[in-house]
């Protein structure tokens, strides 16, 4: 990462120990943050696959290192989810978020028994495969998009086989759902913690299982969202006898929208004018189960035709009823970001290469991975051309 990139005028080895005291603090033991700093390195300087094995032998560590790291991801009982709670935290201090995202990460796997797979239909070439299935929360900021919060979707067995989620180390607290229900989780978590920005939620819906769901339930929360959905997306048109409508009908009654006019670069650094569609007045949502009264905030659709008229329109439900389309639309783009941060992820920090069974083994690897690309995107120099570890993550193992 350019040098520019970095906060402080400390050295690249107190930075480091800066960030892991932060971020791991929650850590109780001495050597467990000393592990997680040896990990920390190995990521973000080791090429090629990211398991413990490799990423000590390639990073020239002394040979008991390969079980330590191996201990430290697969057999340390430490928490999670403070340390993500701490890396949010860091991005909010470091950056300047403007929306909280999601992604969805397929890992392929061989075999039945690692946690959480099950075979799943590829979208892209409709074929079954064998993977788990993550979902991933992301802070977006105006250079990025960093990963704070991972979610495995359990599915099938994983839910009711007993004896499957004791090898696992699946807690019984953790039971199959599906993955809008993670977002929700999501969305909750956000709100307990009075820390966090509370800025929009960003979402494409539109390959979602339960859009209605996901809806309804960030309407139930409270939040702000700009959520893509499919034109079949149920809302409610009027206050006291309210009509039932999707919002591909509601958008192709032409006295129900009104037009304005972006203005987008086109190839070549021309610019190019983009109609988009606001409906005239606004929709509420219906909720799903005992809603209260959540349904009473009103929200705005947007419509956008592709330009070239080969695609189909895009629609967006939004709670920012009183900001310019523009600037609505804008919020957007963090969507186009993480599809290339997980692509980042996926070649340089390890995500698909974590090569344990446990639930908590996987969480931990994933964890260390958000923190490695937050640490190295935010602070890091580029990697020296050695790989040999500073002198101090060599007594590591001792």
């Amino acid at each position: 990462m350019p040098s520019s990139g970095r906060r402080t005028t400390v050295g690249d080895g107190a930075r480091t120990q800066m960030f892991v005291e932060d971020v791991f603090g929650s850590l109780q033991r001495v050597e467990q943050r000393r592990w997680a700093r040896a990990y920390l390195w190995a990521l973000t300087h080791i090429s090629g696959k990211k398991t413990p094995r490799r990423l000590a032998r390639a990073g020239s560590l002394p040979s008991a290192a390969v079980n330590g790291l191996h201990q430290f991801i697969n057999g340390s009982p430490w928490d999670w989810q403070p340390v993500r709670r701490r890396l949010a935290l860091w991005v909010s201090a470091n950056a300047a978020p403007y929306a909280w995202t999601v992604a969805e990460l397929i890992i392929p796997k061989n075999g039945e028994h690692s946690v959480g797979v099950h075979h799943r239909v590829d979208a892209a070439t409709g074929r079954t495969v064998s993977c788990q299935r993550a979902i991933v929360l992301f802070l977006a900021t105006d250079t990025d998009c960093f990963p704070v919060d991972w979610s495995l979707v359990l599915s099938g067995p994983w839910d009711w086989d007993v004896e499957r989620r004791r090898r696992a180390r699946v807690p019984e607290a953790e039971p199959a759902r599906p993955a809008g229900a993670h977002v929700l989780g999501y969305a909750a978590d956000v709100l307990a913690q009075p820390l966090l920005p509370r800025v929009p939620w960003v979402l494409d819906l539109t390959r979602c299982e339960d859009a209605s769901g996901v809806l309804a339930g960030l309407a139930r929360q409270g939040v702000d969202m700009v959520c893509e959905v499919d034109p079949d997306q149920v809302v409610l048109i009027g206050r006291h006898t309210p009509t039932v409508s999707t919002v591909g009908a509601l958008m192709e009654m032409r006295h129900a929208r009104k037009p304005h006019l972006m203005t987008r670069q086109a190839p070549g650094g021309r610019a190019r004018t983009v109609p988009v569609y606001s409906c005239t007045g606004t929709v509420r949502l219906p909720l799903l189960g005992n809603g209260g009264e959540g349904n009473s905030r009103e929200y705005r659709v947007l419509k956008r035709p592709d330009p070239d008229g080969r695609r189909s329109p895009r629609y967006w439900i939004t709670s920012l009823t009183d900001r310019d389309v523009e600037e609505v639309l804008a919020l957007v783009r963090g969507l186009v970001a993480t599809v290339a941060a997980v692509t980042t992820m996926r070649e340089r920090f390890g995500v698909l290469d974590f090569e344990g069974r446990s639930f908590p083994g996987w969480h931990h690897h994933m964890t260390m991975a958000s923190a490695a690309y937050v640490y190295q995107r935010l602070h890091a120099a580029p990697p020296a051309p050695t790989v040999s570890p500073p002198p101090e993550l060599i007594g590591t193992a001792s």
